[in-house]
């Protein structure tokens, strides 16, 4: 059976309390970088049903979404130019429903990109993730009380994925009571990929090498990842180009929590880049031994610039280096701006509990990103922990023409199963 989703509500939801001041926030350089999608994720959950009834449940979470959104200024705002305009104009909130069962669908994720983009409701005429709504949200009820499937796409020039844990996990709390105060490279497609934990274990060991004898499990992948699409792109071209892979790094993780809180919100983010220039071999223990080595770089370069914070000193020098970081956004720039260069950008989603999301129906069986026709021209690769934290999902996305080589890559399938499905 399909899905068939049906629409059954569209509405604004603002935020119960105003803002204070209609405050206007300025984007940074790295907000303005981003491009105007939504990033999105879609949690699904099991076994609603109960003495609830799904009007009651749809109330509910549209109450509490206005209440979590006095928190969230910026969310329910609107772009301006260079700035968000904090001016309460609320976000998208859309309903549907469903005959087909969770379990039906998860287990014949036969076509699952294509499934998932359903979830994520239309972008209608005037709206954008570039003015607004900034967040928009669709909540799916699969047959029978079966289970229901939770959307949130953020704009992405506000955003980054941490940002939107941190709303998601703060909009859960309040529903369930607990809460506590890119480059354009013709249409590409996106498929699924699971690494599992054996595997896993098998390519760390290809990667090792006596810079980086313990590879970590998304420095491997990463690389495999890169290789594989790189020999893809370059087997469908007559004239192969240079290839810049970039990973976003996480600087909450990065930079001590007296200086950046850990649930502070925005696109806090820098990233690192490595390049190979079109004759280059993409051996995946090299890749490695210099991603570990400009990682580190940059781990030290925020380390020396934030010396003494940790004893709360005033002189830090932020300044120095939000400098830094943007000279590194420069050297990127310099490198992505020229022809005949092939992008990846890459991210890791790991560690991050988004499977610790709970409305009050319990975690969710499976998280996949929400995916729509907004990616459509976006190379990417998204790396997601499976619902034990062991193995490993990868959202690749790359141009149709090299999605068939890139799938028949014999390397690539001695470590990788395409879309397995998620419930046996």
């Amino acid at each position: 059976m399909e899905l068939k989703l049906e629409v059954t509500g569209r509405e604004v939801i603002k935020p119960s309390s105003p803002a204070p001041h209609h405050d206007r926030l300025q984007l940074s350089l790295f907000d303005l970088s981003c491009p105007a999608i939504y990033v999105a994720t879609t949690f699904f959950f099991k076994s609603i049903t109960g003495s609830e009834s799904l009007e009651f449940i749809s109330r509910r979470l549209k109450t509490s979404l206005s209440e979590t959104l006095s928190r969230f200024p910026p969310l329910a705002g609107r772009l301006e130019g260079i700035s968000v305009y904090c001016n309460d104009e609320g976000v998208i909130f859309t309903e549907a429903r469903t005959v087909l069962l969770l379990s039906d669908f998860l287990r014949n994720l036969n076509r699952p990109v294509h499934s998932l983009a359903e979830f994520l409701p239309e972008v209608e005429q005037g709206e954008s993730a570039g003015t607004w709504p900034l967040l928009r949200v669709m909540v799916s009820f699969f047959g029978s009380g079966s289970g229901v499937a939770v959307t949130v796409g953020i704009s992405h020039q506000i955003c980054d994925a941490a940002s939107l844990l941190n709303f998601v996990r703060a909009w859960a709390d309040t529903a369930k009571g607990t809460a506590t105060s890119v480059p354009l490279r013709g249409k590409c497609v996106t498929k699924r990929l699971v690494f599992e934990s054996s595997k896993i274990a098998e390519l760390k060991l290809k990667a090792a090498s006596e810079s980086v004898p313990v590879p970590t499990r998304v420095e491997a992948i990463m690389s495999l990842i890169w290789r594989c699409a790189a020999k893809a792109s370059r087997s469908n071209s007559l004239s192969p180009k240079s290839t810049l892979m970039t990973q976003a790094m996480d600087l909450r993780l990065r930079i001590p929590t007296n200086v950046l809180p850990e649930n502070a919100m925005g696109n806090l983010q820098s990233a690192f880049f490595l390049k190979r220039e079109a004759e280059s071999e993409l051996e995946i223990g090299e890749i490695v031994a210099e991603f570990r080595k400009i990682k580190e770089g940059v781990n030290e370069m925020i380390k020396e610039n934030l010396q003494g914070c940790n004893n709360n000193d005033t002189t830090i020098t932020t300044t120095t280096l939000g400098q830094n970081l943007l000279t590194a956004m420069g050297s990127f720039m310099s490198e992505y701006l020229r022809p005949g260069i092939d992008l990846y950008t890459m991210s890791s989603w790991c560690r991050k509990p988004f499977y610790e999301v709970d409305f009050g129906w319990g975690n969710p069986v499976w998280i996949g990103p929400a995916s729509h026709n907004i990616y459509d021209n976006i190379v990417f690769v998204v790396l997601m922990d499976s619902k034990d934290g062991e193995d490993v999902e990868a959202w690749v996305g790359i141009p149709k023409q090299d999605m068939a080589t890139f799938l028949c890559d014999e390397e690539l399938l001695s470590y990788a199963i395409i879309n397995p499905p998620v419930l046996m």
